[in-house]
């Protein structure tokens, strides 16, 4: 249960409203998910964080997809179910195979695995990887 009101269109201020109209028009979807929803309960928010969501997820050096499953590692990481399922949707919308997505699992578990022996054992950074 969300700890803030879900603010629908209907019932948004026109700087939030302004905000959904360009969530629609830039996705391309015709309706605003709740986490949007959520974070307009606090409009400078909602404002900042699509503006990074549009700035960092815009086409780049990374392509759609790879982007989306980047996306979906952190998430899973991070414990943000709404994030690792809308994420998913939206790689698989990219052309995620349930393949992609069975071997980006199997990397998430591996990396967590070995990041936390490697934790356990204080395992000293070989020198030719330190660049830092």
């Amino acid at each position: 249960m969300a700890i803030v009101a879900l603010i629908e269109y209907e019932d948004a201020s026109p700087e939030v409203r302004a905000v959904y109209d360009d969530i629609r028009a830039t996705r391309k979807v015709e309706w605003i998910n709740n986490f949007w929803k959520g974070l307009a309960s606090h409009p400078p928010t909602l404002e900042r964080v699509w503006r990074d969501v549009k700035t960092v997820m815009a086409p780049g050096a990374l392509d759609p997809l790879t982007k989306e499953m980047v996306y979906i590692t952190a998430s899973i990481i991070n414990g943000c179910s709404y994030c690792v399922h809308s994420h998913t949707a939206a790689a698989t919308a990219k052309g995620m195979t349930r393949e992609q997505h069975a071997e980006l699992v199997s990397i998430v578990a591996l990396a967590a695995k070995t990041n936390q022996l490697a934790t356990a054992l204080q395992v000293p950074v070989d020198p030719e990887f330190d660049r830092g």
